[in-house]
C-alpha cells in the first residue's frame, strides 16, 4: 500500500470520529452475548436481534452451557424476533458448543491465541462467516482484527481507496495494513464506518451533512452537475 492510500485511510476515520465521537460498540453484557449477537445480526436489522437478546436473557440462558441444555424448540421460540430462527438456532448450538469444547466456555480465555488460527477454526462451524466470525474476534475475544461489511466496501470505493468488487479478505487485508494494529481502534473505526454508511453512504447518497463531503470524489460527481446548472446563465438566483 503506498503513503497516500495509508494518510487516506487514517484520514477517513480521524473526520469520523471528530464529527461523531467515540461509538461505543458493540452492544453486549458479555462476550458471550456479543458472540450471540453476531450471529442473530445475519439478515436481520439490530432491532430484531436486541428482542431475541432480552428474551434469552429473560429465560436466563445467556451462557453456552444454558443455552445448550435448552430444548430445540425453546430455543427457536427465544430468537424467533431475528428471524430464520429455526436456521439460526443450530448456528448458535453450534457456537456454543465449539466456546465449550475451545475456551472452557469463556471467549475471553481465548485472547492470547493467534486470530488467524481461531479465524479459521470459527470459519469451519456451520453458519460463521468471515464477518461474523471477525466480528466475534473484536467484539467479544478482544483481538485486533478489522471487521469488513457492505458498507466499509462502499465507502471504501466511493472514496477511491478500494477498487469496486474488491473482495472481503483483501479490503481486510488494505485496512489492517493501513491503520494501528489496536482493538479499540478497530473496534470504533467500524462502527463510525457503519454509522457512516447508514445515515449518508447508502446504496443512494445522501451527501448533504456528511463530514466526508469535501474529500470525496463521489460527492463531487454527484454535486458537479447541480452547480454547473446553478451557475449557468439561464439559472434562476434566489433572493
Amino acid at each position: 500500500m503506498d503513503n497516500q492510500a495509508h494518510m487516506n485511510a487514517s484520514e477517513l476515520l480521524s473526520l469520523l470520529l471528530a464529527a461523531w465521537g467515540p461509538q461505543h460498540w458493540w452492544p453486549g453484557e458479555t462476550p458471550f452475548e456479543v458472540a450471540v449477537g453476531a450471529v442473530l445480526t445475519q439478515n436481520t436489522a439490530w432491532t430484531n436481534v436486541q428482542k431475541a437478546i432480552t428474551r434469552l436473557r429473560d429465560a436466563d440462558v445467556m451462557s453456552p452451557a444454558a443455552l445448550l441444555a435448552l430444548p430445540t424448540s425453546t430455543l427457536v421460540e427465544l430468537i424467533r424476533p431475528a428471524g430464520y430462527s429455526t436456521v439460526k438456532s443450530g448456528y448458535l448450538r453450534t457456537l456454543a458448543g465449539w466456546i465449550q469444547e475451545y475456551a472452557g466456555g469463556d471467549l475471553s480465555s481465548l485472547t492470547s491465541r493467534n486470530p488467524a488460527v481461531l479465524r479459521e477454526e470459527l470459519l469451519s462451524l456451520r453458519g460463521i462467516g468471515k464477518e461474523t466470525a471477525d466480528s466475534i474476534l473484536l467484539y467479544a475475544v478482544g483481538l485486533p482484527v478489522f471487521v469488513i461489511d457492505a458498507y466499509t466496501l462502499r465507502i471504501a470505493s466511493r472514496l477511491g481507496l478500494l477498487p469496486p468488487a474488491t473482495r472481503y479478505d483483501d479490503a481486510q487485508r488494505f485496512f489492517q495494513e493501513c491503520l494501528p494494529l489496536d482493538v479499540r481502534f478497530y473496534n470504533e473505526a467500524h462502527a463510525l464506518l457503519v454509522c457512516l454508511g447508514k445515515t449518508h453512504c447508502r446504496t443512494r447518497p445522501l451527501c448533504d451533512g456528511c463530514p466526508l463531503t469535501e474529500h470525496c470524489p463521489s460527492a463531487q460527481d454527484i454535486r458537479a452537475p447541480l452547480l454547473r446548472r446553478a451557475r449557468s446563465p439561464g439559472a434562476r438566483v434566489s433572493s
